[in-house]
Parts: structure tokens; sequence; C-alpha cells
């Protein structure tokens, strides 16, 4: 019956889819040292000089649009390559380059940063935090890195295992380094740190352990913690930290805290000079499943709680931390809506009046636009197809949610559309003035949702709630083609004023970069399917196009040197979405990571090496000689602790080991010793033991070996 409601589902969606000394923050905080009159200052950032890149979205309102010309709609088709770098982290790169006075600084995978002169690309120093690589687990998504910040005459860069540290821009060498995790088994870090008035904001990551999230601000001259807002609730019988804690802790059921409450504010930070507030997007509640701790029920009546601050855009006031506003997007969040999608500031004039307004596009499908000073909310538009809501109140903004998308009151399956990995998620978009357009990565792509009967938190691995084992993807041909069809990708341009679409420029897959808005009326972009193209801004046609050799998720910059214009951008596939999708992180194909950094220019004359061929691996699994109850023992461990990192249903994408093709299948005791023992826990592969017996490690052997041999029957029928 499971697999007929798959089908249905399936069918479905493809239709609609055509610390440590902290502040608490309302408290006191700590004394900033006075910013920097040298180097990289506020005025200079505020003033968003085109010929740099001074900060993640190149200006405060994190616009992601230069002013600069020379290379537009007219002259695109000149481009070349100017040089390129070969990275020695062959994972993810998510990063944006920064340029400041002639120097390109990049983040790479595993938290590393290079130096490099940006009109030559010869490098000019790099420094290795030398993350362990036992961090990977933890890590939700990847090792990945999404870029540093430059203030004075350092550069600021957040490192996976949690540290923040200060490099001196001169030379790499470390000028502090700080802890500002509570531990390194449930928190990582993998944003980029935003800077303003002597003070470096930074979030964390791991809503899928044991997190609590939180937003704090350090000295930018000494890395002493200013403040710190917690955006969940702590533990109700210790003192609240302030007034938001308190009211929020009103909207959760259940003993929450004990499995900290997620919200972590993993990437989206922009600071507002104009209100000075810091307004920043929270993640997930945890666990996702709301029954599966009781966190759903708030209060006596029972009703389902909104669970503060989750999937909201929060802003604190700058210098102290204090709570502001806030307006949750996605209340009662079960289905991993993250809002740590870019926030964008502007000047829009709507209704006849002009307004400073946030912009914000997160996972759950709608497009917010809220007043930047109250957070008052202005409009909530569908842009892209969901299942989730039945409708939006156009006054108050609060979502009407879908009956039967509450799948652990149904207790059934439920596909939803946008998935956990969002109709728009963490890759940058970029909103043009010169249009009025904001350019959107979109991911057009369902999840399935259904509940662990019984399910309780182990001491290691994600606190879902889910039954991963029964939403597997079956190894049912027609199931999988209405999956692979009804998962896309686009480039869409959205007009924020008259809430509709302009243009859009379809994908084969989802997943592609980040986008860059020029003066130039274009619009730059990497994809999945190893392209990086230029568009007309106005109206989407497609310029130029070059063959990265490489898929890309990263977002292009750009900047100038003596009077020339250079377009760059990290290609190197990976991410969520190259890891747990399963089978449909190879719906733009398998594209090859070889991470480097590109660099453009009108004329430019050189070449890539030739890309080596991308080999398609037959499968050749041992008999299974397992039982049925064995294997469906495996196939529940496999999908509670394997799938995040090994692909759903035991298909892998192009980054993470396919173990239906492991070398060690065949040996029992070598599978007991990566998974029991820690062999390989210096390639990330950590032990299980905490969670795992060795008879549980047979019993995923012999899973991955049953699906191997039914993925094998499929090829043999001609069948992908």
């Amino acid at each position: 019956m499971l697999r007929n409601r798959w089908i249905i589902a399936a069918c479905a969606a493809l239709a609609l889819a055509g610390c440590k000394n902290a502040s608490t923050g309302g408290g006191s905080a700590g004394e900033a040292s006075a910013g920097p009159t040298t180097g990289v200052t506020d005025a200079m950032i505020a003033a968003a000089d085109g010929n740099e890149w001074l900060s993640y979205g190149r200006d405060y309102a994190e616009q992601r649009f230069s002013p600069l010309t020379q290379v537009s709609d007219k002259t695109v088709g000149q481009l070349g390559l100017a040089w390129s770098a070969d990275l020695d982290t062959a994972r993810g790169q998510e990063a944006t380059p920064l340029m400041h006075d002639g120097v390109l600084y990049v983040s790479t995978a595993w938290s590393k940063v290079n130096a490099y002169d940006a009109k030559t690309g010869a490098l000019k120093w790099s420094y290795d935090p030398k993350v362990p690589r036992e961090t990977l687990p933890v890590a939700c998504c990847d090792a990945v890195n999404r870029g540093v910040a430059l203030y004075g005459d350092k550069v600021y860069l957040a490192t996976l295992d949690g540290y923040l540290v200060a490099l001196n821009q001169k030379d790499g060498s470390v000028a502090w380094r700080k802890e500002i995790v509570p531990d390194h088994t449930n928190y990582t870090i993998t944003g980029a740190p935003r800077v303003a008035h002597g003070k470096v904001f930074i979030g964390s990551g791991g809503a899928e352990y044991r997190a609590r999230g939180f937003i704090a601000a350090f000295d930018w001259a000494s890395g002493n913690e200013l403040w710190r807002f917690w955006t969940i609730p702590g533990d109700p019988s210790k003192s609240f930290e302030n007034d938001a804690m308190k009211a929020a802790a009103k909207t959760w059921g259940g003993e929450w805290w004990k499995l900290g409450g997620g919200g972590t504010v993993w990437d989206a930070i922009t600071y507002d000079p104009a209100t000075n507030l810091v307004i920043f997007g929270t993640g997930n509640a945890e666990p996702w499943n709301p029954a599966a701790n009781g966190r759903e029920k708030a209060g006596a009546d029972g009703k389902p709680g909104d669970n503060l601050y989750t999937s909201s855009i929060v802003a604190v006031n700058a210098d102290t931390g204090a709570y502001a506003w806030h307006y949750q997007e996605t209340p009662e969040d079960r289905w991993d809506y993250d809002s740590d999608a870019q926030i964008t500031l502007a000047d829009l004039t709507i209704d006849g009046k002009q307004q400073h307004v946030v912009m914000h596009v997160p996972k759950n499908g709608y497009f917010y636009i809220l007043d930047a000073k109250s957070g008052k909310f202005v409009s909530g538009t569908p842009w892209t197809a969901q299942t989730w809501t039945t409708g939006i109140d156009p006054s108050t903004g609060r979502p009407q949610i879908n009956p039967e998308a509450r799948y652990e009151q149904t207790g059934k399956l439920w596909v939803s559309v946008p998935g956990a990995g969002g109709a728009h998620s963490w890759h940058p978009q970029s909103y043009s003035p010169a249009t009025g357009l904001m350019y959107i990565p979109a991911n057009n792509a369902g999840f399935p949702y259904m509940a662990k009967k019984g399910w309780q938190p182990s001491a290691q691995g994600f606190q879902t709630g889910l039954d991963s084992a029964a939403t597997a993807l079956p190894a049912i041909q027609a199931v999988r083609d209405a999956a692979m069809a009804g998962t896309t990708g686009a480039l869409v341009a959205w007009d924020p004023v008259k809430k509709k679409e302009a243009w859009r420029v379809d994908y084969k897959g989802p997943w592609n970069g980040g986008t860059l808005a020029t003066a130039g009326n274009l619009v730059f972009q990497g994809t999945a399917t190893e392209q990086f193209a230029a568009y007309s801004a106005d109206s989407g046609k497609q310029l130029w196009t070059f063959p990265t050799q490489s898929g890309i998720v990263a977002a292009p910059m750009t900047y100038a040197i003596d009077g020339q214009q250079y377009v760059a951008v990290l290609a190197g596939w990976g991410g969520v979405w190259d890891i747990a999708p399963g089978l449909l992180a190879a719906k733009s194909g398998f594209p090859r990571n070889i991470s480097r950094l590109l660099v453009f220019k009108l004329g430019g004359t050189a070449k890539l090496p030739p890309a080596p061929p991308l080999n398609k691996l037959v499968l050749d699994p041992p008999a299974f000689t397992g039982t049925a109850a064995q294997a469906a023992h495996g196939a529940d461990v496999y999908g509670r602790y394997c799938s995040v990192c090994h692909g759903d249903a035991a298909i892998a994408g192009a980054l993470n080991p396919d173990l239906r093709r492991s070398g060690t299948l065949g040996s029992g005791d070598a599978f007991r010793q990566i998974v029991i023992g820690g062999a390989l826990h210096e390639r990330g592969m950590v032990s299980w033991k905490a969670v795992l017996t060795p008879d549980d490690a047979e019993a995923v052997r012999q899973y991955v070996i049953q699906r191997a041999n039914e993925d094998k029957a499929l090829e043999m029928k001609g069948k992908t």
C-alpha cells in the first residue's frame, strides 16, 4: 500500500511542480573596539565601490548588483577566461570571492582560505585551519564554506568545526582564533561572517542534531564576544535570557530544549545601516516531525504551537543584540523550510509609496516583503508551486496550513512541494535596481515525509523523527520516472512590486548556482550541467556560455582593476543535493567536481586543461544472502543514519561513496570495521558504535546488497 501511495504522491508532485561568557541579547553587551580607520571600513562597505567586492553580498543591502558596465549585453560575447586556479579540496565549493586592493580572497571547502593577485592569479598566501575530518558527519550538508569577511586589515573566517578566525590580510597569519559554538558534536559553521561597527556577526548550523540556534557578535580587533542572541528558548526551569525567550517558550510544547530546538542561523545575515539592525534568518525546528517529542502542542488547549523563532526572519539591535522584531514565515515547521536564504534590502515604491523593505525568498515557495524597520508584513506571494498551504492571510501574512501536510497527524505519506531542498535554498539571489527584478535560482522538486512511529532520540546522527526507510524511492521504474520528471530547476526573474514572474530560464535539474546582476544588463549564473552563462537581465535571453568542466553551486562576483572588468566564480559540485536525494541527484547528470576558481575578462584567452571523461560504473554486487527481516531492519537503520551522506535508497550522488559499489560489500568483517570500528574516520567516516551494533551493521550491508541487486535488475532491462 505504501508503494501505491508513493506512486500517487509522486504523480501529484509532478503535476504541481509543471556560549561562553556571552551576553544574552537584551542585557548588557560587551564594549566594542572602535571600527578601523584604515583598510576596509564601514564607510567603504556602505559606499560599495563597484571596482571592489568587499562583503558577501557586495554591499550592506546584499543586492549582489554591480554598477560595472564594461562587460555588458553588447560585449559579453567577447568574454574569455583570464586565469584559473585549481583547488585542493574536491568537495562542494560555495563561496563568493571578495576583492580589495588588488587581492582576491577565497574560502574553499574544509574552511581553507586562498589569497590571489586578482589581476594575474598568482597565489599570495593560503591558510588551512586543519578542520578534523571527523567533523564531516556532524555537518548536515558537506564540508562547505560560503565566504570570508574583510574589515580593517583582517580577513575573517568561520570554520566548519566552530571557530572564528581573524587572519592578517598581508600574509594570512592568524591574528586571533575564538571558539564560538557550545560543542563540536552538534554544531558546525558553513556561513560567511558579516561585519559592521566594529563587530563580526556569525551563527551556526546543526538544526538536524541537538543544536540551539544563535547569532553572536564578536569584537573585530580582539575576538571577544560582545553579545549573543539565542533563537530558541532554553530550559524553562532556568531563567530565560530575555523577554523574547520568555515569549517564545509559550509557543513550544513537550521538552523541546532537550534536543536544542533547532532554529540555527546558518547563512542569512544582513546588516541594515538605515535602522542599525542585524536582520537574519533561522532554520527548521528540531525534530522535523513535531509529534516526535511533543513540541507541536503549546499550552493546555493542545493546539499546535508556532515554535518561535524557527523558520523566521528576526531583527536585533546591532549594538546590543536586543530583540527588535520577528516575522515567522513557516509556523509549525515540519518540512525543513529554513528561512536561511539570503536577505535583501531595497527601497521599493509600493502602492505609490516608497518603502525601505526586506525581500526574502526562503525554501517554502513564497516571496516575502517586510518593512525593514518594524518587520510589518507587506506581502507574501507564491512564486512557484507549493502545496503546504491553502493560502496566506493578506493582512497578517499568516499561512493557512494544508491539513494533509501535517503528516504526523494523518499518519500518511506526504510528498510536499517544495521539498526539504527548498524552492530556493542558500544559493544567493540578486536584485537589479535597473530592472526592478530579483533573479532567483529555483529548485522544482518534492520531498516525501512520513512520521516514524515510536521514534526516540539517539546519541548520534540526524534527529528528524521521520521514517526514512518507508519513504525511500522504491525500485519501481514508474515511480522513479515520475519523480525524475518532476525534479527540475530554473532561473526565475521575479518582479516584487508587480508580484509576478517577468521571465524564466528552465534547467534540466535543480541545485544551480547563485546569481549576479550588473548594470551592463546582465545576469550571470553557473549550473549543475557544467556551464557558466550570461543572460540579458531584462529579457532572459542567453548571450554567452562557458563550459566549466564541473557543476557550479556558488555565486559569481565582479570587480575591476586598471579599467579592466573581471568576473569570477568558484566551480566545484557538492552540497546537500549531491548527497541526500539519491537517484534524483543525477537529474542534471553526474557533474564532475573539478574544484577551481575561474576568472574571466573581455578578450581573455586562457584555456582549461582537457576534462577527464565521465565514467559510468556498472553495478556488480554480491548475491543477497540475508533474510527479509534483516534487510527490512537494515533499511530502517540505513534510512536514519546513512542516507544523509550516502543517498536515499542507497543511491549516492557524485560526491560521497556509493555503497552499492563498495569493495567491502562482499565482506561482513570489512564492512563492520568501517561502520563500527571507525577504520576510515580520518576520511570523515566515523564509528557509529554509539548507536549501532555489529548486527545492525550487517543488516545495513544486506540491505545495500539487496538494493544493489534490485538496481542491477533494472539496468539489465535497459533502464537507468
